[in-house]
Order: C-alpha cells, then structure tokens, then sequence
C-alpha cells in the first residue's frame, strides 16, 4: 500500500514538472557572429619589374661651327622630336616608418630601358642641309624618395644618370634632293629628375596579387657634343663644318608594376 502511494506520488510530480517546463518561454536564438576579418598589413619593402609605355617629347639646341677648331658660324638655333616609347624595368624599395606628418617613407634604386621611335630633324641655317634625326633608344638609373600615402597609394620623386643614342643624319640641301652629307651616331650622357604616383589595384577578377599602376613625368638633360658634317663624295658640300649639339627631353610614362612580396 505505501508502495504505491509513493508510486502515485512520483507520477504526479513528473507530470506537473513537465507540465511547468511546457508553459516556459523557449530560450532566445543565440545571433550567429561572423569571425572578425583582419586587414592585410601591406609593406611596400621589396623588388619589382615593370613595363609600359610613353610619350616622349626633345628639343635640339644647335650652332654651326668649324670643325675642327669649334668656332661658332651662326646664333644658336633649336629644332626638336617626338614619338612614343616603351620600356621595362625594375628595382628594389625599403619602406621606413618615420611618424609625425610624413607617416611612412620609401627609399629605392631602380633601373629601365627604353625602346624608341622618336623622330625629329636637324636643319642648319649656314648650309641649308637639312635632315631627319631619329632616337632610338635610352636608359636610366637612379633612386627615388616617397611618401606612402595610404597603405595602397605611394607618391615618389626620383632622379640619377640616364645616356640615350641618336642615329647618324643624312643630310639634304633644303631637305630635298641626293644625300650630300651625313653626321655620325652619338650616344650622349645626362642626368634625370621625375615624379609621380604608384596605386596597388585590388580587382577579384585578378588571377595574381601586387600589381600596381605607375604614372610618371620625367626630365632630362643631355651632355654636349661635337658632330663633324662629313660631305659625301663628289657632293659640292664644304668640309670642315659640324654642329655642337645639346638635347632635353620630356617624357610622359604609364607602367604595371608587379611587386613579388606583395600580400
């Protein structure tokens, strides 16, 4: 008998527990929380290539002289030249955090090569001998000096030792007519200042990481030289004349850039 009064007693209270625990409120969904995404640290420290091309615009500063002996024959004159180019290059940069206004600063040696088809003319006043000029190609060396903007935008200025080459002119009397005279190739040594700009381009398309997109205005300035016009043989040219040359040059550039540490 009391067995089954405890029995009765334990079934009642597991059906009013249950009934009580029906008659609560379902617990809240607890909210899905995305992990945290952590931003890339970009570094701009390490070595690229480059390629692209440009426009490239020269001026010639010229006077007749003897030659030898190198003694002026007229007031100097200037003619110039223009045309596209290509070039590619590389280098190697060091990023430096210096703090304060300047954030972080990048310092870099880099060297390119340019292809040219860059055509301009010499025209001599004394002579009247005439003829097209063409250079044909270029290189520089140097350093450069930037501030890094935002970690995906640089802004850089750079300078150092550049040497182009002009090929040999054939010379007319007024530009028309046989070839009476030539003047010799010459590969002529300057210097170099430039600036511009280096953007990191992020598209999901993109099969590979660390390219950038370079815009850059250079100029240059050119040693002086000495060229001998040499009269072709039966030509009624006068020997002993020649022309002291100088030449500047601007160019326009547009590179991808492809950094190998980039993340």
């Amino acid at each position: 008998m009391k067995a089954l009064l405890a029995a009765a007693l334990t079934g009642a209270a597991l059906l009013s527990g249950a009934a009580f625990a029906a008659d609560l409120p379902a617990p809240a969904p607890v909210p899905y929380k995305a992990p945290a995404v952590v931003a890339p640290v970009y570094n701009w420290t390490g070595c690229y290539i480059n390629a692209g091309f440009g426009y490239s615009v020269w001026n010639q500063d010229h006077v007749t002289e003897t030659f030898p002996g190198l003694v002026p024959l007229n007031a100097r004159g200037t003619n110039g030249g223009r045309g596209w180019m290509g070039l590619a290059g590389g280098g190697c940069d060091v990023e430096v955090p210096i703090g304060g206004i300047f954030g972080n600063v990048l310092f870099g040696a880099f060297a390119d090569y340019d292809f040219m088809n860059v055509h301009g003319s010499i025209e001599d006043s004394v002579t009247t001998l005439q003829g097209d000029q063409k250079q044909n190609y270029a290189w520089a060396t140097g350093g450069r000096v930037g501030v890094v903007i935002t970690p995906n935008l640089l802004a850089y200025t750079n300078g150092g030792f550049t040497q182009t080459h002009f090929n040999g002119v054939n010379l007319q009397t007024n530009g028309t007519g046989p070839v009476v005279a030539t003047t010799p190739a010459h590969t002529f040594n300057g210097w170099f200042l430039g600036g511009g700009t280096e953007y990191a381009l992020s598209f999901s398309w993109l099969p590979i990481t660390g390219l950038f997109w370079r815009n850059e205005y250079r100029f240059s300035s050119f040693g002086k030289a000495d060229l001998p016009f040499t009269p072709v043989p039966g030509s009624a040219t006068p020997p002993g004349v020649g022309t002291h040359q100088q030449y500047y040059e601007q160019q326009v550039l547009s590179e991808l850039v492809w950094r190998f540490n980039w993340q």
